[in-house]
């Protein structure tokens, strides 16, 4: 299938963001007191929204869910958002696309000015028609959601032209909603065993493969 609009979750997709993310993750927990039994669990952070991770993970209220997101926050946007790596092939694969004239997108659950800054700062927002994240007050954090808004904002292209990639279950699960195509990679963050249980378009173990897929 030629895939015309081709739309990147952010996190472990095009970017491998776990030293900044756990370490403010790691930062907000300390902040509230909670002892980090398991460091390697922090790794579940990365993708979700911030909310349903501190509320499954450590079982916290609604009022420290926020000061957890606060301090989060306070320590990602002075370091977090730069200790991180765009993956090897990206950025060759992101210009092959722009120069077949393929129209691209980020959909991703970080807030859009997180994830703004972070593009800027690798130099691939110039790749990107549209980058749309969650809302700093803790809306739009649901991925069908923000796959609405990418949709919208492309001036709602035919779906079966649109194709969503992403290394969680919530990038496959918000396509499906959205009713569009959708590519699991093995290369991020999310098992092979969740993202096969939402029943993906396509399952790639890495860039070389998503290429063959979207340069078909």
């Amino acid at each position: 299938m030629n895939y015309q609009y081709i739309l990147f979750d952010l996190d472990g997709t095009l970017t491998d963001p776990k030293v900044g993310i756990t370490k403010s993750v790691a930062y907000a927990l300390e902040k509230l007191n909670i002892e980090i039994v398991d460091y390697s669990k922090l790794d579940f952070f990365i993708g979700p929204p911030l909310q349903e991770s501190f509320q499954a993970y450590y079982d916290l209220t609604e009022q420290q869910v926020n000061e957890a997101i606060g301090y989060y926050r306070e320590r990602f946007q002075q370091h977090g958002l730069y200790e991180n790596e765009v993956y090897p092939g990206i950025e060759t694969l992101l210009e092959t696309l722009k120069k077949k004239e393929k129209t691209l997108a980020v959909a991703t659950s970080k807030p859009t000015i997180f994830a703004e800054k972070i593009l800027q700062h690798f130099k691939l927002d110039q790749y990107f028609e549209v980058i749309v994240g969650s809302n700093l007050d803790g809306t739009r954090i649901a991925k069908a959601d923000v796959i609405h808004e990418v949709l919208l904002q492309l001036s709602s292209p035919d779906k079966s032209e649109v194709i969503m990639i992403g290394d969680r279950k919530h990038d496959l699960i918000g396509a499906k909603k959205e009713g569009i195509a959708n590519i699991g990679v093995l290369y991020g963050y999310g098992s092979k065993e969740e993202l096969a249980l939402e029943e993906p378009t396509y399952i790639v173990n890495n860039i070389e493969e998503l290429d063959s897929i979207l340069n078909n």
